[in-house]
């Protein structure tokens, strides 16, 4: 019995310290706060969001970043040094336009100076912008600003339909980032410009920018030119003969966002 006893315990020490060692990524549904009619008639949250499970949800990436050791977390506020403690990775998506939401929740300076000094103490910040005719650029790229980044207001991997996917091809070579996936999908995306310390992670063929980084005091940014990575572009909906491998993709960008949280936070 002692000797099952000390087997229960071990087995219960060692469950805690993994949990205690689990990161949180938390997704912003606060710049990014659409909502439509459900069968009811009543409003509901959509898009880029965890618990959506049809196209335009991030329930696979979820699951990627749940399979990798992270909790998940939503945060439907403004950020601060409050709301954001305890968070290893922040992520930001498509930011809203008064097209996509009447009242949009702008980033404003104050937003700006919180998530800087989060990002110094050791936060990774992922930002996905998207095309300009899908995202609100003038706010969000005074945060970029703060970091050496700015996305153009252009459109690269312009896909017009279904019959023309390879068009949104992005071949990947030799990428540090990048290592298990040698092709993805990408469409309509903006591109992203460098000064400073922020570069290039990933170029399409035509020599844009699509995913950029920097650090920024004890933590890192990641700019990335579109949610790519939602359900849609996921879950098998691209042709299995045309070779994409956006699900590749996803768990190569995880792994890479996970090695730059500091072991301490």
């Amino acid at each position: 019995m002692k000797l099952l006893y000390r087997y229960v315990l071990a087995g219960a020490l060692a469950f805690t310290a993994l949990q205690s060692q689990a990161q949180t990524v938390t997704l912003d549904y606060y710049f990014n706060h659409e909502t439509r009619k459900n069968s009811q008639g009543q409003p509901e949250r959509f898009h880029y969001i965890w618990e959506e499970k049809d196209h335009n949800g991030f329930s696979v990436l979820g699951d990627i970043f749940r399979s990798q050791g992270f909790d998940l977390k939503s945060l439907d506020a403004a950020p601060t040094a409050a709301n954001l403690k305890g968070t290893s990775v922040y992520i930001i998506v498509d930011p809203d336009s008064k097209k996509e939401n009447p009242n949009p929740n702008y980033i404003l300076p104050n937003d700006i100076k919180a998530i800087s000094q989060w990002v110094k103490q050791g936060g990774v910040l992922v930002m996905f912008a998207n095309d300009s005719a899908n995202v609100e650029f003038p706010h969000y790229n005074q945060l970029a600003a703060e970091f050496g980044m700015h996305f153009n207001d252009d459109i690269q991997n312009h896909v017009i339909d279904d019959k023309h996917f390879e068009d949104g091809g992005v071949i990947i070579k030799d990428n540090p980032v990048f290592k298990t996936s040698k092709k993805i999908y990408m469409k309509d995306a903006c591109s992203i410009a460098t000064t400073g310390a922020a570069k290039p992670v990933l170029k399409n063929t035509a020599g844009a920018t699509l995913i950029a980084s920097a650090k920024h005091g004890k933590g890192t940014v990641i700019a990335i030119a579109d949610p790519w990575l939602y359900d849609e572009y996921t879950n098998g909906r691209l042709p299995a003969n045309l070779g994409f491998e956006n699900d590749k993709a996803a768990a190569d960008l995880v792994s890479w966002i996970k090695s730059m949280v500091p072991k301490s936070k």
